[in-house]
């Protein structure tokens, strides 16, 4: 059977198209050798599962590896220690047995387990279920490792906090007293482990506990590399023969994703399902720039639990939303702090990543995502911009080509019409946003837009804009100063070399009461740079 690019469930090598995590799982099983507990923490659909199954098949010949699956149990299952304690005890039992089936050793200890499991005693206690933990680690003729995926089910709750602290112990006294324990335990969810936050009664403010500050750090990049994706891409192309450069497009899929596995997986279904639909000049263009800018652009449109989920987050975490939207319109410069809730928020969730010290979005898809939930905020309030987008955008595609000069000549006529009258601190973190969203419905289901992330807080920001093939490259700025204006054409120019193109854009918000407002067009050296002044 051929195989296939998979989105849902863990990745299969025998199946699916995917990159080669070999040296990933040698990084932790080399944590295993050591005897680590640790977290696998990372955003939604990161690998974590794929990455926890292979690791399984990597280490099965040397250990006794029982993996459970916190989805498992249901919120029931919490409710109280000895509750929780039966509950775990027999999906532990039915995974022990499915590994050790036939197993003289164990059958003893198991037909024990499976007694104390069927039981409704509401004196089992954690205490209890250790010991049965404790004497499958001794009797096993192999260490135990124990892997417990989608632990987020079990967070922010105090059981689970207990059977942690019994992990804990059991820990500490292997290492002091030489007592059997399992060799090492591995939680996986998006949440870190380390830093628990719970409610001990109603009326208390959620606290800091980490019953699990035994853990081992997990340093291991779960993201694809340029390299991994590109030959992922050349076992397709091996099969299908597509025609496609597979370095560039490797280029493209790392470029928008930074190698977030779903995403590249996504991108690249997609443009399989577009190559096989049987339409010749569709099986052509799917594998080429043109064709993946055109997945980028309905990929955004796509409304999939990975967009819902980072979405809601905003929702629940409005301090979270705060800093992000501060991140993306204002170009605010944010420091990497790890001692900053809402930065480690951030990145847990997969919104942003550390770069050199500063926090930036994680991938231009997800920083378009943001745009756009957030601009589609201010449309359903109407924004006086917005509606006079809507009144010219036909104004602006000629031959199907996009006119950006025009663009610009529109926007400011509206701006200064509109708000003219705003202060200083109003043009400087208003602007850029009311920008896009003036660009928004001109392109919207035809054209796609992302923000430069090595642009960005450097004063200056700048605008990809992907029309039909076509790209344009608009920064956006705060006026400083005629020297300074001068530096940021020099910074243009040398941008439009990057990506091949002749004519620029600037856009740029000026104080001076002695402005003059309008569009300018200027030559330097072989270049056209088209300045609009609000």
């Amino acid at each position: 059977m051929a195989k296939i690019f998979n989105v849902t469930g863990p990745c299969i090598p025998a199946k699916h198209y995917m990159t080669d995590l070999t040296e990933r799982i040698a990084q932790i099983q080399r944590m295993v050798d050591a005897g680590a507990y640790f977290t696998i923490n990372r955003a939604r659909q990161y690998g974590k599962t794929t990455t926890l199954a292979l690791l399984d098949e990597a280490l099965k010949e040397e250990y006794l590896v029982v993996r459970l699956d916190f989805q498992l149990l249901g919120s029931a299952s919490f409710r109280n220690e000895s509750v929780f304690s039966q509950a775990f005890l027999r999906v532990f039992l039915r995974e022990l047995r499915r590994r050790e089936a036939g197993t003289q050793k164990t059958a003893g200890l198991m037909e024990r387990m499976k007694e104390v499991s069927g039981k409704k005693d509401e004196d089992f206690d954690l205490i209890d279920l250790f010991e049965y933990l404790t004497e499958v680690c001794e009797i096993s003729t192999r260490p135990v490792v124990l892997i417990i995926d989608e632990v987020d089910n079990a967070s922010n709750n105090q059981v689970f906090l207990d059977f942690l602290a019994q992990l804990r112990s059991c820990y500490l006294e292997r290492e002091t007293k030489g007592t059997y324990a399992f060799q090492s335990v591995i939680l996986a969810g998006v949440y870190d482990i380390k830093n628990l936050r719970r409610k001990l009664r109603p009326d208390e403010e959620h606290k800091t506990n980490s019953p699990w500050n035994i853990a081992a750090d997990f340093d291991v990049d779960m993201e694809l590399s340029r390299d991994g994706i590109r030959e992922m891409l050349n076992a397709y192309e091996a099969d299908y023969r597509t025609g496609m450069d597979t370095d560039e497009m490797a280029v493209f899929l790392y470029d928008y994703t930074h190698g977030y596995p779903y995403l590249v997986s996504r991108l690249c279904k997609m443009m399989d399902e577009k190559a096989g639909s049987g339409d010749a000049s569709d099986c052509k263009r799917a594998w080429t720039k043109d064709g993946f800018l055109e997945t980028v652009r309905l990929l955004l449109l796509d409304n999939n639990t990975l967009f819902e989920s980072l979405t809601s987050k905003l929702v629940d975490y409005p301090r979270l939303e705060r800093m992000l939207k501060e991140l993306l319109f204002f170009g605010k410069t944010i420091t990497y702090n790890p001692a900053n809730q809402m930065v480690n928020l951030a990145l847990m969730f997969g919104f942003v990543r550390n770069e050199e010290g500063r926090v930036i979005p994680a991938n231009r898809i997800f920083d378009t995502l943001l745009y756009n939930y957030f601009l589609s905020l201010d449309e359903m309030d109407e924004s006086d911009i917005y509606k006079a987008s809507l009144q010219d955008r036909n104004l602006f595609v000629r031959d199907g080509h996009l006119d950006m000069r025009r663009v610009l000549e529109k926007f400011v006529q509206h701006f200064h019409e509109l708000y003219g009258n705003c202060g200083e601190t109003f043009l400087e973190e208003e602007g850029r946003r009311y920008f896009l969203l003036y660009l928004r419905p001109i392109i919207n289901g035809t054209g796609n837009y992302y923000v430069e992330a090595r642009t960005r807080s450097l004063g200056r920001t700048d605008i990809i804009v992907d029309y039909r093939g076509e790209q344009f490259v608009i920064e956006t700025k705060v006026w400083r100063g005629n020297e300074y204006n001068s530096r940021g054409e020099l910074q243009l120019e040398g941008y439009l070399d990057d990506y091949g193109l002749r004519t620029g854009y600037m856009l740029s918000f000026n104080f001076n009461r002695k402005k003059q407002a309008g569009v300018y067009e200027i030559r330097l050296r072989d270049k056209i740079l088209i300045e609009a002044v609000v």
